[in-house]
């Protein structure tokens, strides 16, 4: 399978160095980059070959994966509908694109329809991500499989079949990383302010965070049950829940969550105009 990465930065690194820790080979992958810094890193760190521009090799490929910035796909795309329209035959095209819809990018390459659109996150960087995944009617069983094996290069997957959810995708794992590390820079300046060392309060809350995450993936019980496993009645825990509950810390990352979501339908009415 031949793979061609237009955009080289930093998720198409991600996934080029997670391909490679599979086997894939770097002859079998090429990137399309116009900044000639990064097209000389990509060479130098994985060995593929890279092009400033859409040319004829970097189409001779099964899939193609768009990593550019939303805000520039559609300049991207245009040489797929000018100088190279039809070229596209079953290449199955991936987006990793925040806030573009399939219609939107097939409208772009000249009604193509062969799309997948996901929304990978920032843990991808590291190999620990997980993206949400949503498939064009066009897609078959076999594109599906390949679009997966690419995508747990850098992570988990999981397949939504409404696209209209991907902004819920989005709102809950695209932005979550923020929200987690919101808490972790709360938690440890709170700590630090009742007389903690700055350091020691960082690692307690990090570390703190990283085993919970691990002890409720390891479990096959409810996360209510295993918080309430941690709150004895009048305890410290109880006391801090409690402040939390009057604070509205809950329905504020609801409204949060809701919010990410709202601003990522609107962003895809946005980006989506011709």
């Amino acid at each position: 399978m031949k793979i061609t990465f237009i955009g080289g930065g930093n998720m198409a690194n991600a996934l080029i160095g997670g391909l490679k820790k599979q086997g894939f080979s770097a002859a079998g992958m090429q990137v399309v980059e116009p900044v000639e810094e990064l097209r000389a890193r990509l060479t130098d760190d994985f060995g593929v070959r890279c092009a400033p521009a859409i040319d004829a090799a970097a189409l001779a490929c099964e899939v193609l994966v768009l990593a550019v910035k939303p805000q520039t796909m559609k300049t991207a795309l245009a040489p797929l509908r000018e100088e190279f329209a039809g070229r596209l035959k079953d290449q199955l095209v991936i987006s990793i694109a925040a806030g573009l819809q399939m219609k939107d990018i097939g409208r772009w390459l000249g009604g193509y329809g062969n799309l997948v659109r996901s929304m990978p996150n920032t843990p991808a960087l590291i190999g620990a991500g997980v993206t949400g995944l949503c498939a064009a009617p066009a897609v078959d069983r076999e594109g599906r499989e390949t679009a997966e094996k690419i995508l747990r290069a850098v992570g988990r997957v999981l397949w939504v079949e409404d696209e209209s959810l991907m902004d819920v995708v989005t709102a809950v794992s695209g932005s979550g990383p923020a929200y987690v590390f919101y808490f972790i820079e709360a938690i440890q300046k709170a700590g630090a302010e009742l007389g903690l060392p700055a350091d020691t309060a960082r690692q307690l809350a990090v570390e703190t965070f990283i085993g919970a995450a691990r002890l409720a993936e390891a479990s096959s019980e409810p996360v209510d049950e295993l918080r309430m496993r941690v709150t004895s009645k009048g305890g410290t825990t109880a006391a801090a829940i409690e402040a939390f509950n009057t604070q509205g810390v809950d329905a504020g990352i609801a409204a949060g969550v809701a919010a990410a979501a709202a601003r990522g339908r609107a962003l895809c009415e946005i980006l989506g105009q011709d």
